[in-house]
């Protein structure tokens, strides 16, 4: 009347049923706060999960911060870009 056989494979399976549901919980937590811990998730405007992505203006206003081209350089792009913006 008794079923005795699987008892000990139930408390060899545990162990190991609890391993696996605490990394699940672990990777889900991780993957959830990846984007919220700094850079472009942080701010709050939407953009969570997504990188801002950068406009001629930005990129060249980066390369004249590093030093990759001159004042005149940067001026005359500016310009150039400031004509062919399309008009709102």
């Amino acid at each position: 009347m008794y079923w005795d056989g699987g008892g000990w494979a139930w408390m060899a399976f545990m162990p190991l049923l609890w391993i696996v549901l605490i990394g699940l919980a672990v990777w889900a937590v991780i993957r959830l706060t990846h984007g919220s811990s700094g850079g472009a998730g942080a701010r709050g405007d939407g953009w969570e999960g997504r990188e801002r992505r950068e406009n001629p203006e930005d990129i060249l206003d980066r390369r004249y911060a590093s030093g990759e081209i001159d004042t005149d350089m940067y001026t005359q792009a500016r310009e150039r870009l400031a004509a062919h913006r399309p008009r709102q």
